[in-house]
């Protein structure tokens, strides 16, 4: 049973795996609102005390320091930790969990919080009984320097089970109501993996598209653009079906058009990934579409040519 559990004047202890703008954010977010010991994984050797700067909507700076947990510490804080909450981008998920996982307590928490879909399946078979659950968050956030991130949009975090991880251990009610209360908009879900297909086809019909068109999501709004997107997330929809999420297309396709107008200035991650020569998330992405397909022996010809043509554009500088 966890320590938290135990002792309710205990400090839930939280360790955030990714240093990334969403990673901060969330860092700087419950450093606000919680009480909680938080602390980041460092792949250095020696643990540190890291100076961090955050630029808030109303272009306030705050400045907090934060501790680096070195590989030389990791056997002795990793067994102490509550809740692990994983930034990383999609494709390095398994990779950088597997050194951490048999370092954890049995009161561990794993909270997945990336884009796109897939490893909440790789790493069940490395989890050993710990629980695990799954997000996405809409937040806008930039780096403007390694240690320094500016929110740049407001938007909704989404959290939540599912029926597939029914025979893990929950998250416990405390650390709960310490993400909702710390974490602008979120919400809690006892279903997330419908709301995750919605966020998938959201960035199905963008990230790839605005990296092969070297395009800001705007202009993703143009005619010539709209039979691919249709068939892109139509083909997404069906696949769902089959893996029996019911998800219906006017209503994905409308939020499509609604995200690339509230976001038309943007460039989308994979067009910054593409620009700045560094591997995609579209494994994650339509990747895991086509691999779901494949399951299902279903044909999603437009989907398969997104992510070769991506897989193309890589190819080039990887």
């Amino acid at each position: 049973m966890s320590t938290l559990s135990n002792q309710k004047t205990a400090l839930a202890k939280i360790c955030i795996l990714g240093a990334g703008a969403i990673g901060q954010l969330v860092y700087h977010q419950l450093a606000q609102q919680s009480q909680s010991q938080l602390s980041f994984i460092s792949r250095d050797t020696n643990s540190s005390i890291q100076p961090l700067h955050f630029t808030t909507l109303d272009e306030q700076i705050i400045r907090r320091e934060a501790k680096l947990i070195g590989k030389a510490d990791y056997q002795m804080h990793l067994n102490q930790v509550d809740l692990l909450i994983v930034c990383v981008k999609a494709y390095q998920v398994s990779d950088a969990l597997e050194p951490i996982l048999p370092l954890l307590g049995s009161q561990a928490h794993i909270l997945l919080l990336h884009n796109g879909m897939g490893p909440h399946i790789e790493i069940i078979p490395m989890l050993k009984g710990l629980g695990v659950s799954l997000g996405t968050t809409s937040q806008g956030a930039l780096k403007l320097d390694k240690w320094h991130i500016k929110q740049t949009g407001k938007g909704l975090t989404q959290l939540g089970s599912s029926e597939m991880l029914a025979q893990l251990p929950p998250l416990s009610i405390e650390l709960k109501q310490i993400l909702l209360n710390a974490i602008p908009q979120s919400e809690w879900f006892a279903e997330i993996l419908p709301l995750l297909w919605q966020k998938l086809a959201v960035n199905l019909a963008i990230n790839p598209l605005t990296a092969i068109f070297n395009c800001r999501n705007g202009e993703l709004a143009a005619d010539e653009h709209k039979p691919l997107i249709f068939n892109a997330v139509s083909e997404l929809v069906a696949v769902a079906k089959h893996d029996n999420i019911e998800l219906d297309l006017d209503t994905l396709l409308q939020r499509v058009y609604l995200v690339i107008e509230l976001t038309a200035d943007n460039f989308s991650s994979m067009h910054q990934d593409v620009h700045h020569n560094r591997q995609t998330e579209i494994d994650a992405i339509s990747g895991f579409v086509l691999q779901r397909a494949s399951v299902h022996q279903l044909a999603v010809p437009v989907i398969l040519s997104l992510q070769q043509q991506i897989k193309q554009i890589e190819a080039k500088y990887l």
